[in-house]
């Protein structure tokens, strides 16, 4: 048995789609709408953007799925249409990435470990991430919830590696800020 070789599987049922079976479209809708939303939601950090931005990337994968090659996951071309449309539609909002001070973006240490929960720990960082500005929630999200680079973030954004290891470093410090709010700290 031959393991070598990238075999996606669900590859059967994205070649029904490029021959046009709507049925097999509704397949892979059930399949990878949860996840895609949750990348979408992280992005926008708003609901219903998510969903329209979720209802964008479905109608243009399935517009573009000729140009799917299976060199990788379909989950993962998915996800890339899924990130651009939610870095669009935050575009849309105007949204700008804080200008870069190379002087003062330096390491931030990490906060210090407390005894809580673990799960309201997650609930904390979760709803502290939520209030960030959207450049740094983007570029935190990308980073390290979606496992993108700071080169491919650059590239994404539009955007220097720099500027981007920059508002990685200054989400941190904002994020660090949040968490020590007294509705956090308690």
């Amino acid at each position: 048995m031959e393991t070598s070789t990238y075999q996606d599987v669900n590859q059967q049922v994205v070649e029904r789609c490029k021959g046009g079976d709507n049925r097999a479209q509704y397949e892979l809708y059930k399949l990878y709408s949860k996840a895609m939303f949750n990348v979408s939601m992280r992005i926008t950090n708003d609901y219903a953007e998510a969903e329209d931005v979720l209802q964008e990337a479905f109608i243009s994968a399935f517009k573009n799925l000729h140009s799917y090659k299976s060199e990788a996951s379909f989950g993962s071309w998915l996800k890339k249409i899924v990130v651009n449309a939610a870095i669009n539609a935050i575009r849309k909002r105007r949204a700008e990435l804080v200008p870069m001070d190379e002087r003062i973006a330096g390491e931030v240490a990490d906060e210090p470990s407390d005894e809580e929960d673990a799960a309201w720990q997650v609930d904390k960082v979760r709803r502290a991430i939520q209030k960030l500005p959207d450049g740094y929630r983007v570029v935190l999200s990308l980073y390290l919830l979606d496992g993108y680079d700071h080169t491919e973030i650059g590239e994404i954004l539009g955007v220097s590696e720099s500027t981007s290891k920059s508002q990685y470093s200054r989400a941190k410090k904002k994020l660090l800020e949040i968490m020590r709010e007294p509705q956090f700290a308690a």
